[in-house]
């Protein structure tokens, strides 16, 4: 392939990324079921876009390759899950829900934003909870269906919790 048609196609696929950041907005506002399956399919397009097709491309042409900051691949940020988890014995699971539901809003707010609030949140009560304990809960909160989210709730720069309407 030559240059030239690796630069059209990487511009192509740049624009492809951004119509796909934008039906992920447009997921987000669906039903939870319907949500989890179109974020997971979405998720692999956008996989395989990269994958298969960006990285391939810019192997060949390092310089296509867009620059850092507009290229942040997802990552995971903790596997931790709440069976793993131990509390502070005179923490409960349900004073830690209180508190997660008091800081939780009725908007979508960023995983990893809403766990800075919660871990200082936790300091103030003297609670030694981290980040991941406070990200694990929230997935049992989101799964049991108490509180909604979006995207990989392990991936917390990329995916969004808020309460049920």
């Amino acid at each position: 392939m030559k240059r030239e048609q690796a630069d059209r196609i990487c511009d192509h696929l740049i624009d492809a990324f951004e119509a796909m950041g934008k039906a992920d907005m447009a997921i987000a506002g669906l039903g939870k079921e319907e949500r989890h399956r179109f974020d997971h399919l979405l998720h692999e397009v956008v996989r395989d876009l990269e994958d298969k097709l960006l990285l391939p491309i810019c192997e060949q042409y390092p310089d296509l390759l867009p620059p850092e900051e507009e290229w942040e691949r997802p990552e995971i940020c903790s596997e931790l899950t709440w069976s793993e988890v131990k509390l502070p014995s005179f923490v409960t699971e349900n004073q830690l829900d209180e508190m997660i539901f008091s800081l939780l809003k009725p908007q979508w707010r960023k995983t990893a934003m809403f766990l800075i609030y919660a871990e200082k949140r936790c300091k103030e009560l003297g609670w030694l909870i981290g980040d991941e304990a406070i990200a694990a809960r929230l997935q049992v909160l989101s799964d049991s269906n108490r509180i909604e989210g979006i995207g990989d709730l392990r991936i917390w720069r990329g995916s969004e919790v808020r309460l049920k309407d």
